[in-house]
């Protein structure tokens, strides 16, 4: 398993998917899934690795072949169907926004950005 994740770049090494494997955070079909499970073609595996500085994102991929070996990202993306859903949209929040070079905020623009910003507390 910790291989497969690794060879499809899924993680970026493969200490780290071993460590995600240990940690619970891989599931293969809806069991939990240990650094040396086998994968074959036709499982459902469930994986959350990183994406981003400090996020996790939890990808859904349906393994069509299994491989050993590191390959390049064109040929990796063979080797799986990403099932992951969408991320769901985010709410739009307006920002109070200046103008470029309109220079520091009046006393009544400052009475009118803390009036929007304490509106939200609410």
């Amino acid at each position: 398993m910790d291989s497969w994740l690794w060879a499809v770049r899924l993680t970026k090494t493969r200490p780290a998917a071993a460590a995600a494997c240990r940690g619970g955070h891989v599931r293969v079909n809806d069991r939990p899934a240990k650094p040396a499970t086998p994968v074959h073609a036709g499982d459902e595996v469930r994986a959350r690795v990183p994406a981003g500085p400090g996020r996790d994102a939890t990808r859904i991929v349906e393994v069509v072949k299994v491989i050993q070996k590191r390959v390049g990202p064109a040929d990796a993306a063979t080797c799986f169907i990403d099932r992951t859903p969408p991320p769901p949209p985010e709410a739009a929040i307006p920002v109070a926004r200046r103008d470029r070079g309109a220079g520091r905020p009046t006393k009544r623009d400052r009475r009118l950005l803390d009036r929007l910003r304490t509106a939200d507390d609410f």
